[in-house]
């Protein structure tokens, strides 16, 4: 399967409390991530940023973006060698530095999959196709920080 794929997502701002962008302090930062026939995402900044923590940020989703893909890469590549996966968690990391002049950039994610297979005879095998994933993954891909993979593979 070639070709190009097209996504489109739509961010609208809903943190106007009355007089728009006049003070830093004064304005929300919520907004609504919206995909035609999908729920919506509710986001808002990080925190650190005036933003509320109940929401997704850019940066949550970065980070679930590249574990998601992982994950999922993962997967095909094992049905495709037939190695038969039974759980699959992630417990991903990302550290981002903050570079002065308002702005920074994400130095580093750590993905620590936690994989469980059906068949021991598979078990290297299921270990080294996360490098597979790795190399596949179009996120990944498409970053321009590392993103290390720390995988745990054991047996049902």
């Amino acid at each position: 399967m070639r070709g190009e794929h097209y996504y489109e997502v739509t961010v609208r701002w809903t943190g106007n409390t009355g007089s728009g962008t006049l003070n830093y302090r004064d304005y929300g930062r919520d907004h609504d991530v919206l995909v035609q026939g999908k729920p919506t995402i509710k986001g808002s900044a990080d925190r650190a940023f005036r933003g509320h923590e109940d929401r997704w940020n850019p940066e949550d989703l970065l980070v679930a973006s590249l574990s998601e893909c992982h994950m999922l890469t993962y997967l095909a590549l094992c049905a495709r060698s037939r190695v038969v996966v039974v759980e699959y968690e992630d417990l991903a990391t990302g550290r981002m530095e903050e570079t002065g002049g308002y702005s920074g950039r994400f130095a580093e994610v750590v993905l620590n999959p936690k994989v469980v297979i059906s068949d021991e005879s598979k078990l290297e095998e299921a270990v080294e196709l996360h490098q597979r994933a790795s190399q596949a993954c179009f996120i990944s891909k498409s970053v321009n920080f590392p993103v290390r993979h720390n995988p745990t593979v054991e047996v049902a």
